[in-house]
C-alpha cells in the first residue's frame, strides 16, 4: 500500500460513512483518505516521512461544510464594528463613538449586527446624528436586508431625498419629504456602502456582475488579501467546503489568483448572481463561470436569486397577512411568470437553482417554479435548493420531496436558539403559525435533504455554534419539536452538504479514496453538552490532505 502522508491516531473518528460509522485511526494520502480504522492497522501504513498525529480521545469528523455563507462580503466585515447584543441608546453611542475615535480616517464608520429594536424601535437617523453628527454612520441589521445611516451618509450618498429603486427595494421616506434613516434591501443600502469602498466586495451580491469600475491591478491585490483573510477565518473554525452564496466572474478570479499563489486553503463553489435588472441573456455568464471553474478547488455551476426579504422587516413574503400589517403580506422580487421563466432557462442549462426564500409565500412560489422548469425540461437530478425556509405551510412540505428540492437551512437563525431574540421575530409570525416556523426536523422526517449552514456575516460563522443552536433551539409554544439528534445534524453539515452539491461520492465522509478533508475537535463531541459543543475549538483543519489550521501547542 502507498505510504501515508499523514496518519491519526487514538482519536474518535466519526466517519459520516453508514458502512463503517467508527474507527480510531485514517490515513492520508495524495490529498485522499487512504484507509480507515484501528490504531495498529493504521500505523502499519506509517514510515520516517509520515506525520503520525496522536488526537489523545478527541473527535475526528469529516471537514465541515459551510452550505451558505458571503465569502467576500465577511472577509470585508472581520474589522468592521460588531453591534451584535448591544441594547440601549446609550450602549450603542458607546459602541460607534469609541469605534470612530479609534478609526479615525474611514470615510464611513460600519457596524455589523444591530438589533431592529435596540432602542426599542426602529432607529432614525436623528438617533444617529445624536451620537455622531459629523461622521458618515451607517449600522446593518444582522440579516443584512435593513441599514440605518444618519443624515451625513444620506446627503453624501444623494438619497437624503430619495430615490428610484427596483422591486422590494426601498429608502423609507419620512413625511417631511426626506429618508428617515432606514434602508430595506440591498439596493438601498448600495449608495452608502459605495461611499465607504466597499461596492467590489459587495458587487457579487448587489448586481451579480463584476465590479464597475473594473479594480486595478493594486485593488485586485487588496482584494485578494481580504479573501484571504476571510478564508483563514474559516479554515480555523473546520470548514473545509464553503458554498458561496453571492458571486459574480470576479470573485472566482480572486479565489484563482489565491489558488494559484497556494493560498486557497478551502473548497470554494461561486454562483452567477441573478439579480434585479438582469435577463434570461445573463445566464450565458453562469454557464461560462460552470465551463470555467468545475474542479473539486473551485466551481460554479449554480445560479443565486433572492424572492423576498425577512420576517423583521415585513419584506419576507407570506401567505397570509402580517398580523401587526393587516393587508400587507411582502412583496416578491419576481412575479410567477418571471421566475418560471428563470428557473425554467436555468434547468435547460444544466444549472442548480438556489433561491433565497423565508416567508411561506416565497417558498411556495419558488416550488411552483421549480415544477414549472420540470414540466418544460422534463426530471433530472437537478436539486435545485431553497434557503432559509424559516416559515413553510405544511402542505409545501411534500412538494420538496417530490422535486428533489434540497433544504439549506441556518440553525443558528432560529429565535431563541442562539444569538437572535424571539422578538420581534415571533410576532412578527404570529403565534397561530409558530408551529410551521423554523421545521428541521419535520422537514428531515419527510425525506427532504437538509444542508446546514450559518450564512455568515448574517451570523456566527462557527458550526460547533450552530450545532448547539440547533441541538438547543426552543420548542415554541403549540409547535412540534424541531430539535435532531446530534448525528443527524452532523450530518446535516458534512453529507448534507456534500448531496446539495452533487459531490457526495468524493466528500462528506471519511472513508477509502475520498477527499481528505477532516477536522481534529478540541474534545468528544459525543460526552459534550451543546453548552460544551458550542465553545468548543477547532484542534486542526486538513483540506486536500494539507494541514490548513493548527492551533499553536495542540499536538
Amino acid at each position: 500500500m502507498t505510504r501515508s502522508d499523514t496518519v491519526i491516531v487514538n482519536a474518535r473518528v466519526l466517519a459520516m460513512d453508514p458502512d463503517r460509522t467508527r474507527a480510531s485511526a485514517i490515513a492520508l494520502a495524495a490529498g485522499k483518505v487512504t484507509a480507515i480504522g484501528e490504531d495498529a492497522e493504521i500505523m502499519a501504513l506509517a514510515d520516517t516521512g509520515t506525520r503520525v498525529i496522536n488526537a489523545q480521545g478527541r473527535t475526528v469528523l469529516p471537514g465541515f461544510i459551510e452550505s451558505h455563507l458571503h465569502l467576500f462580503v465577511g472577509a470585508g466585515e472581520l474589522d468592521h464594528l460588531q453591534l451584535l447584543g448591544v441594547v440601549g441608546f446609550d450602549a450603542l453611542s458607546q459602541a460607534l463613538r469609541d469605534y470612530a475615535t479609534s478609526h479615525p480616517d474611514l470615510p464611513v464608520i460600519l457596524g455589523q449586527g444591530c438589533d431592529y429594536d435596540v432602542v426599542g424601535r426602529s432607529l432614525t437617523r436623528q438617533d444617529l446624528d445624536a451620537i455622531l453628527p459629523d461622521r458618515p454612520v451607517c449600522v446593518l441589521a444582522a440579516d443584512h436586508h435593513t441599514a440605518w445611516a444618519n443624515t451625513l451618509a444620506l446627503e453624501r450618498a444623494g438619497i437624503l431625498e430619495g430615490r428610484s429603486l427596483g422591486r422590494g427595494n426601498e429608502i423609507v421616506m419620512g413625511n417631511d419629504g426626506l429618508a428617515t434613516g432606514e434602508l430595506r434591501e440591498f439596493q438601498a443600502k448600495a449608495p452608502v456602502l459605495a461611499l465607504a469602498g466597499a461596492h467590489r466586495i459587495m458587487a457579487g451580491l448587489a448586481t451579480g456582475k463584476d465590479p464597475d469600475p473594473y479594480p486595478s491591478d493594486e485593488e485586485f491585490a487588496a482584494d485578494c488579501e481580504i479573501m484571504a483573510k476571510g478564508l483563514a477565518h474559516c479554515a480555523r473554525l473546520g470548514l473545509t467546503s464553503l458554498i458561496n452564496m453571492d458571486g459574480n466572474p470576479y470573485t472566482l478570479r480572486i479565489l484563482d489568483r489565491l489558488r494559484r499563489d497556494g493560498r486557497l486553503t478551502a473548497r470554494v463553489k461561486v454562483p452567477f448572481h441573478y439579480a434585479s435588472g438582469s435577463t434570461l441573456a445573463d445566464l450565458e455568464i453562469a454557464s461560462e463561470m460552470a465551463q470555467q471553474y468545475n474542479d473539486d478547488w473551485l466551481s460554479s455551476g449554480f445560479v443565486k436569486l433572492f424572492m423576498d426579504g425577512v420576517i423583521d422587516s415585513g419584506t419576507a413574503v407570506m401567505i397570509n397577512d402580517y398580523p401587526d400589517q393587516p393587508g400587507w403580506r411582502g412583496e416578491p422580487l419576481w412575479s410567477k411568470s418571471e421566475f418560471a421563466a428563470i428557473a425554467t432557462e436555468a434547468d435547460r442549462c444544466g444549472l442548480q437553482i438556489a433561491v433565497h426564500a423565508i416567508g411561506d409565500g416565497a417558498v411556495r412560489r419558488v416550488l411552483d417554479g421549480y415544477e414549472s422548469a420540470r414540466q418544460v425540461n422534463g426530471p433530472r437530478d437537478s436539486r435545485h435548493r431553497i434557503e432559509h425556509i424559516e416559515l413553510i405551510d405544511q402542505g409545501d412540505i411534500a412538494r420538496l420531496k417530490d422535486l428533489g428540492v434540497v433544504a439549506s437551512i441556518q440553525p443558528i437563525h432560529a429565535p431563541g436558539a442562539s444569538d437572535f431574540p424571539l422578538q420581534p421575530t415571533m410576532n412578527k409570525i404570529g403565534q397561530h403559525r409558530w408551529g410551521d416556523a423554523y421545521l428541521h426536523k419535520s422537514l428531515a422526517e419527510a425525506g427532504v435533504p437538509l444542508a446546514f449552514a450559518s450564512d455568515w456575516p448574517v451570523a456566527d460563522l462557527n458550526p460547533l455554534r450552530g450545532i448547539q443552536s440547533a441541538l438547543q433551539r426552543p420548542v415554541y409554544e403549540g409547535a412540534s419539536d424541531e430539535r435532531l439528534s446530534l448525528h443527524d445534524i452532523l450530518a446535516a453539515y458534512t453529507t448534507g452538504g456534500a448531496i446539495a452539491t452533487h459531490s457526495e461520492t468524493r466528500k462528506g465522509q471519511l472513508r477509502p479514496g475520498y477527499l481528505a478533508d477532516l477536522v481534529i475537535l478540541g474534545g468528544d463531541i459525543e460526552a459534550a453538552t451543546p453548552e460544551e459543543i458550542g465553545t468548543m475549538q477547532v484542534e486542526m483543519t486538513i483540506c486536500g490532505g494539507q494541514i490548513v489550521w493548527e492551533k499553536e501547542s495542540a499536538f
